[in-house]
């Protein structure tokens, strides 16, 4: 595709040679002629000056060199985005239809162009909405409900009487609606189970990764919240409420009852203790154990979890703990030499 092309395409402003032709997109540091690349940061300067590529994406105001030719655009993460799907070629669309080694209940409600792949089960009482996709061997549970464009990848178990919301993706391995971790203690110290008799409800444009789970609530619901966003091996308990727009990355666990507020964003491995409640557009750094409530728009990390510039008065005051020691004693002899004059 040649650059003048690509950038009627994006809405870019295009400094170079509008012939030059661009065939994939890759990395700053990896891009090769033919090549189309993008600026994230202002880190990566150093990079684009070097950068072999045909093209690069660059914020409108961007003032650097370069020894390539710039698309100017207002978001170059997103404008990449939309470029590598122009250079992508997508697999196959599912065929619509029931592939003959599912297993479908006859009282099944299906929407217009449903496509349900080898190895399913779909349970009786489902209702499955428009164009929903559902992947090869995954599951899903008696009585429930599926929006209009639902995507199953491949292998995803959905509980029974789950509710999914529309233009929801769930990626393969994922678990949405096994029971809640609940047990009580009995006079001779055994575990008795304590029956997770609620649902899981998915609302509207969420993606949920590989390898999640999402556990049914106790009574009542377990709710992930409109447009939210969760990456692979996530853990979410029962009755956990997560609000709209949220982020969970890889590795978050989340214990029972604890509500999430909206526009929060829980990095990597962060823990969260039960029954708590974390506000709106909390950021919550990687390993962070938050075990207190957190208030809305606070930015944690650490563990137990502190605001996050406490935290680094503290980490740096750690550093300087060598020097002080060192200090300590020599003001120490300096003592015993005054003492025994």
């Amino acid at each position: 595709m040649k650059l003048s092309e690509l950038a009627e395409r994006l809405g870019a402003v295009l400094e170079g040679d509008a012939s030059l032709e661009v065939e994939q997109v890759n990395s700053l540091e990896q891009a090769r002629v033919g090549e189309l690349s993008f600026l994230s940061s202002e880190r990566y300067h150093s990079i684009l000056e070097h950068s072999q590529a045909t093209a690069v994406l660059v914020p409108a105001d961007f003032e650097g060199s370069a020894s390539c030719a710039l698309l100017r655009v207002k978001n170059p993460d997103r404008s990449f985005g939309e470029a590598a799907l122009l250079f992508y070629a997508a697999p196959p669309v599912p065929v619509m239809g029931i592939h003959p080694s599912a297993v479908v209940a006859d009282d099944v409600v299906l929407g217009a162009d449903v496509s349900v792949g080898p190895n399913c089960t779909i349970e009786g009482h489902v209702k499955l909405g428009d164009g929903v996709v559902i992947g090869s061997n995954s599951i899903v549970g008696y009585g429930s409900q599926l929006g209009d464009a639902v995507y199953l990848h491949a292998s995803v178990t959905l509980r029974e009487f789950s509710k999914v919301g529309n233009h929801v993706i769930i990626h393969s391995g994922t678990v949405i609606g096994s029971d809640g971790f609940g047990y009580s203690v009995e006079p001779d110290g055994s575990r008795r189970k304590i029956p997770q008799i609620g649902i899981v409800v998915i609302e509207d444009d969420v993606e949920i990764g590989s390898n999640v789970s999402v556990d049914r609530a106790r009574f009542g619901k377990t709710v992930i919240g409109r447009g939210t966003k969760i990456d692979n091996l996530v853990q979410i308990a029962h009755n956990v409420t997560i609000g709209p727009d949220s982020v969970l990355c890889g590795q978050v666990g989340i214990a029972g009852s604890t509500k999430i507020g909206a526009k929060t964003i829980l990095a990597g491995q962060v823990g969260v203790a039960g029954h708590l409640t974390v506000g709106d557009r909390v950021i919550a750094n990687a390993k962070t154990g938050i075990v207190t409530d957190i208030g809305e728009d606070t930015h944690v990390m650490g563990m137990p979890a502190v605001p996050k510039k406490e935290f680094q008065r503290g980490y740096f005051g750690m550093l300087k703990l060598g020097a002080l020691r060192k200090k300590i004693r020599k003001l120490e002899k300096q003592i015993d030499s005054l003492i025994k004059k």
